[in-house]
Parts: structure tokens; sequence; C-alpha cells
């Protein structure tokens, strides 16, 4: 793959057999291509992360970029023509699935490297170290919310080693078939959040007539609690109703009481030399556009690779935009079945939107089709170099532990938030985040790190990107930029605070995913 742009040629030549190149910065009309010692001149301006074809594309043809089929013309498209979504379109593909016939060698190990990052009692590493308010249902969202808010900033300063007091609150909890598997997914969730390495401490807050009853969460998810004054580890976790307490006023009194004998415990713990094989990385795009998958996807790819050499995991979601080069992962499934849970998973997804007469090409959003992506294909191929190369280990359903180390998969929609409340809720204890339009995002308690895929949108919103991977449309490598931001990981998971974080992100970004009918 040829990356690096130049004056003389501001295109990126992706795979010798594309018949698209893909624009460094924008192009004027008129200016001259010059490809293989041949010329295509631009027959109108094309946008930064938008497509010029290099040579004729009769109708009905795929349009292929980074050697894949992303589409197919809906038109003739002339050599020098914008090629997007007013000549293209989505069209059936036929995937050879070819499962694990080209498993990956495991990386060379590499061991020795280590991040101060916080050891709980029962041997697992935390990177941050936070008390939670778990709300179950939207009806004690509020509450919950004013029990975390009683905890300002000042009163923390008390406490240094506690990196905040975070309210777990969301929109659902209700109106659902009790037990069923809307019902499983939310406790699986809430769960996850609450025995998250991150959480050293939680306190749940119930309605009391809601159908996610607290009792039924803690007792099938087992949940103990580890730190708690008072209560002897692996105790019952602890619980407060509104109704049984008295209303909102009491319950956010005696909340705040309980939360107030925490945090001198939580304080106590201190940070210690943690190896980097225990660091669970989660990823997800989000605001891409067409350069994600040419810089900053490809170099998140590059140090998850690292990562994996290291002993960690690092997960790959958003199957929605892995829809069209699932493909080019079952290829490197560690077994057939593996592979074959990948394909559950996408064979799931088309009777799901089916059921409400969407289609998964309905993905890419006016963002990111503003952006250069034109269709569900060219957004997945790109999204998936995210993954790296390595052997794909495992696939995990939503919010379901990560137990898995290498490369593995998570089941989650392409909606940012959702994705990323599964990951966390599965164990991820890092996140590294790509955008190219620029999502300020973040998702206590976990740093989540900014990638931003060219250089004006970095420079622009730099208060909120953390690395900017624009640089190797200017010549920068792949390597290089992935190795930064390896480098940065480490350091995160190490203490270091994200741009999101030092702005506060993440109190809001808590996003269960409701698979079911509301009743």
């Amino acid at each position: 793959m040829s990356v690096a742009a130049s004056r003389s040629n501001p295109f990126v030549v992706l795979h010798p057999d594309d018949n698209i190149v893909v624009a460094a910065r924008n192009v004027p009309a008129g200016t001259a291509v010059g490809l293989n010692g041949s010329q295509v001149v631009a027959n109108e301006a094309i946008d930064l992360g938008h497509k010029l074809a290099t040579r004729l594309i009769p109708r009905g043809t795929p349009v292929k970029k980074f050697g894949q089929t992303i589409g197919f013309a809906s038109c003739d498209i002339a050599p020098g023509s914008w090629v997007h979504t007013h000549n293209v379109e989505v069209g059936p593909l036929s995937l050879d699935y070819a499962y694990a016939s080209e498993i990956p060698a495991d990386p060379a190990p590499i061991t020795g490297r280590t991040f101060p990052g916080y050891r709980r009692h029962d041997g697992r590493a935390a990177t941050r170290n936070y008390i939670a308010v778990i709300s179950t249902v939207n009806c004690s969202a509020y509450t919950s919310r004013l029990i975390a808010q009683n905890f300002d900033r000042k009163l923390l300063e008390q406490f240094p080693n506690v990196d905040g007091i975070i309210p777990i609150v969301h929109k659902h909890g209700c109106a659902m078939q009790y037990g069923g598997e809307d019902h499983q997914q939310l406790n699986r969730t809430l769960a996850g959040f609450a025995r998250h390495p991150n959480i050293a401490a939680y306190l749940i807050v119930g309605l009391g007539c809601e159908t996610g009853q607290a009792s039924f969460l803690a007792e099938s998810e087992h949940l103990v609690q580890i730190d708690i004054p008072g209560k002897p580890r692996g105790a019952t976790p602890l619980v407060l109703n509104m109704q049984d307490i008295g209303g909102i006023r009491q319950t956010v009194q005696r909340g705040t009481e309980i939360l107030a004998e925490m945090l001198p415990e939580v304080n106590k713990v201190q940070r210690v030399p943690v190896p980097a094989s225990e660091i669970i990385l989660g990823t997800n795009c989000g605001g891409s556009d067409g350069n994600s998958g040419v810089t900053a996807n490809p170099a998140l790819g590059f140090a998850s690779d690292l990562l994996v050499a290291h002993g960690a995991a690092t997960v790959l979601a958003e199957t929605t935009e892995i829809y069209g080069g699932e493909h080019t992962l079952t290829r490197r499934a560690i077994t057939r079945e593996v592979g074959e849970k990948l394909i559950e998973r996408i064979k799931w997804w088309e009777h799901y939107t089916s059921m409400f007469g969407a289609q998964i090409n309905n993905n890419p959003s006016v963002g990111n089709k503003k952006g250069g992506l034109t269709t569900i294909y060219e957004k997945s191929l790109g999204a998936i170099a995210k993954g790296g190369t390595t052997a794909l280990r495992e696939v995990y359903h939503f919010a379901e532990p990560i137990r898995s180390k290498g490369f593995v998969i998570m089941d989650t929609p392409g909606y940012d938030p959702v994705s990323v409340t599964g990951l966390v809720a599965g164990g991820c204890n890092v996140v590294v985040f790509t955008t190219g339009r620029g999502s300020c995002f973040g998702c206590k308690p976990t740093p989540s790190i900014k990638v931003a895929t060219n250089t004006p949108m970095y420079e622009r919103m730099v208060d909120d990107m953390d690395i900017n991977a624009g640089v190797i449309l200017d010549g920068a490598s792949v390597e290089q930029v992935g190795r930064e931001i390896f480098e940065k990981i480490v350091a995160v998971a190490g203490g270091e605070k994200t741009k999101s974080e030092a702005q506060g992100v993440g109190d809001d970004e808590f996003a269960p995913w409701p698979i079911g009918p509301t009743l």
C-alpha cells in the first residue's frame, strides 16, 4: 500500500488492483494525477478523503478500494471522475469465507514491558480507580446522578487516588420481558460495569417496582462487593430501592453516607508495576471519513499487533461495520468454529435489520458520506484495519466478559456510545477511538484515546484529539504512527490523562443496547 502523497500527486494509491485513488487533501478540478507513467486529470474538485476514478469503470462493474469490492458503478464512470454515492451502488457480494485458511503465524513475543496500574485483591489489573453509582432503571437515574454529584471536585481532592464517582445511568430497565434476552443483556452490561477492574466499589440504586430488579441483577450475575467498609469481601452488593428508603431525598442522603464511607478505603490503593499483557484494548471508530482506512485505522492495527505480541488482548467491535469485509476475518480465524461464530452474528444482523425494514448499508451516516465514505463495504474494509493482522481467536456477544488474549471480536452495533459500552462492560481497560470527522468521545471508567485521521481536523479540534494520524498522508509511515499509538496506550494505562478525561467527558456515554420491544 502506497500512502504518502506529494505536491505533484495529492492522491493515495492503496492497492494495484484498485480503480480509484483517495484524495490526501482538497484537489481542484483540472489537477493532473500521475499514475504508473500515465496521467489522469480530475474532471471536478475532489475533497479530502474522496475518491477519483483512475480508469473507466463500466456500469455494473466493481469499484475497487484496498483491492476489494466496495460497490458497483451505477453508470459508466469516466477516468478523472469523482466516485461517490451518485454513481456507486451497493449490490450483492458473493463472499468466500474460506474458514481458517490463512491463519497468521503468532508474532514474536515481547516481554518485560509494564505500566503503573492498580492491582485488585482478586488479581485483576486496573488503569483507573472509580466508585460507581449504578442505576437499574431510568426511574432511579436522576437520584443516582444526585448522589454522585454530592461529591464535587473539591471534596474528592481529599482522596487523590480516587479518579471520581460516576453515575451509571440510562433510559432502559423496565417494560421488557422479565428474564428475556433483552433483560439478560442489560444485566450483563450493568454487571460488566459493576465488576470492571476500574470500578473499586459500587452502589446499586433502583426504584423498586421495575422489571430490572436489583436482586435479579445481583443473583443472576453473581455480583459481589470487594472493598466496602463493614462488608466482608464477597458479600452481596449494596442496594438502595427508593420506594423502600422513602423517595428521592432520603435515598440521596443514604447513598451519600454510604459513598462517604467507601472513599477512604478506595483511596488506599496505590499504582504498582503491571505487565502490558494485562491491557485489554477496545477499538472503535466514529465520525469516520474516507481516510479512516488509510491512516488512523491501519496505524491502530499496527498498535494492536504490538499489544498481541506483548500478550495482551485487542478487541474489534461494530459488527455492522464489519459487514462486507467479514471474509477477510474468517480466513484469519484460529478455527473454523471461531469463523462460524462471526458469520452467525452477521446473519443475525441481516435478520434483525430486516425485521424493521432497514438495511445494514444505511449505516454510513451523513457525516461519513460527506467525508468520502460511499458504502458500508468501503466503511467496513477500512474499519477492520483496526484489528491488525494477527489470528482471530474468539468472537464474543455484546458485553460478554473478554477472557481470551490476542485479537478477538465483540458483537456490537456501529453506534459509538453503545459499542463502547459493550466493550467496557466486557472488561476493556483502555479504548482507542479513531475519527475523521471529529468525535469528542469518552466513556468512564475506561480512558479513551482519540486518533484523528487527517491533519485539518486534528488542528481544528486539537483540544479533543490525542494523536494525529493525518501525518501519514504527508509521508510518515503507518508503523511510525502505530508505535506512537502503542506508546500512548501504555502511558494512558499508567495514568496519563487523555484529552477527553481532561475535559471530564464520560459521565453521559453509558448506553446499553436494548434489542427487544418496549412493552
